[in-house]
């Protein structure tokens, strides 16, 4: 892609802090990426005290006001009718539709994302369900893993889609060239997992992906890193998510409390200070912000809602590698490669 603006819609009332965290984030990543522009969509009454604080951004943004905001508790069958038609998030989605931005970033309703994103976009051709991916840290660096939570059921061959998708996710994100992937069981013999896992791993092994399939891997392959993308159903992907968030929770708190122990263990943290900084920075939710929706023929990146403006900003820095790098091209040209071979 040429180095022409990339043009974002921003979902300003999504998210535990919005519009402020949103405006934040934009305004980071406006340094980050100077060819960026922004579409906002939601309340200009709230948004304006913080985009007047921010005179270049607002001299690359365009307003575009609706009071009508998509809950965190609505049904997501409920943002796709009715009077939530004129939601900022929807609203923002139309916007890459319509072809007047590139890509859409909200930190709103996850299930009513989906939902518009999936209707809107449509689907790519030769892909039956979009998948839920992220990346996160592992002892070897980063992966990409997916299906988090769109589908929690899946067939081979819908498993068989999030490995290609995945692939060109973790070229493009992680600048893995030949990205190596595992199909997540529980066990990494042959015979182990239900049959869609079976058929799933004998398509993969003749597959002609880019990369390497190795086969099955097991959860605490997870974070060792022994793949660069881990394919797996929506249902156990999201479930080792937030088992992997809850235990790096877990963890922090149990080296607060040793630390706070006893004025020896204070004293061992101010010699250990540094390198606890370093832990801290490493482990840092934020640095991972930004799960796409792919297989999706239009780009849409969720952010954590409860995320920061530092949070925001990773996650609209997804979306704008994923434009640049036409992931959308890659997946179709990839997925084409595969089904002829």
């Amino acid at each position: 892609m040429s180095k022409k603006s990339v043009i974002v819609a921003l979902d300003a009332m999504g998210g535990d802090k919005a519009p402020k965290i949103v405006l934040q984030g934009a305004e980071i990543a406006r340094k980050r990426y100077p060819e960026m522009k922004f579409i906002i969509f939601g309340d200009t009454a709230k948004i304006r005290p913080h985009i007047d604080k921010r005179r270049q951004l607002a001299e690359i943004s365009t307003l575009v006001h609706t009071d009508v905001v998509v809950s965190g508790e609505e049904k997501p069958s409920n943002a796709i009718r009715g009077p939530l038609k004129l939601s900022s998030m929807r609203l923002a989605v139309e916007a890459v539709k319509n072809g007047d931005a590139d890509c859409v970033v909200s930190a709103g309703n996850t299930g009513a994302l989906m939902a518009l994103s999936k209707i809107i976009f449509r689907m790519l051709p030769g892909i039956d369900r979009p998948a839920i991916s992220s990346f996160f840290p592992t002892l070897r660096g980063e992966s990409v893993m997916l299906d988090l939570g769109a589908n929690i059921q899946c067939d081979a061959d819908n498993l068989v889609q999030f490995a290609v998708m995945g692939n060109v996710f973790a070229r493009i994100a992680l600048g893995a060239n030949h990205p190596s992937i595992g199909l997540l069981n529980v066990g990494t013999e042959d015979k182990k997992g239900h049959d869609e896992l079976q058929e799933a791993h004998a398509r993969l092994s003749d597959a002609n992906i880019p990369g390497k399939y190795i086969g099955f891997i097991e959860g605490d392959d997870i974070a060792s890193g022994k793949t660069d993308v881990v394919v797996t159903d929506g249902f156990t992907g999201n479930i080792a998510l937030k088992t992997a968030e809850g235990t790096a929770n877990l963890t922090t708190e149990f080296l607060k409390r040793t630390f706070r122990s006893s004025i020896f263990a204070q004293l061992g943290y101010l010699f250990a200070a540094r390198s606890m900084r370093k832990l801290k920075h490493r482990l840092d939710p934020r640095r991972y912000n930004g799960a796409i929706f792919l297989g999706l023929n239009g780009i849409t990146v969720k952010s954590h809602g409860g995320t920061d403006g530092f949070g925001f900003a990773n996650a609209i820095g997804v979306a704008h590698d994923m434009v640049r790098a036409d992931v959308k091209d890659k997946i179709k040209a990839d997925l084409a490669a595969v089904e002829n071979f």
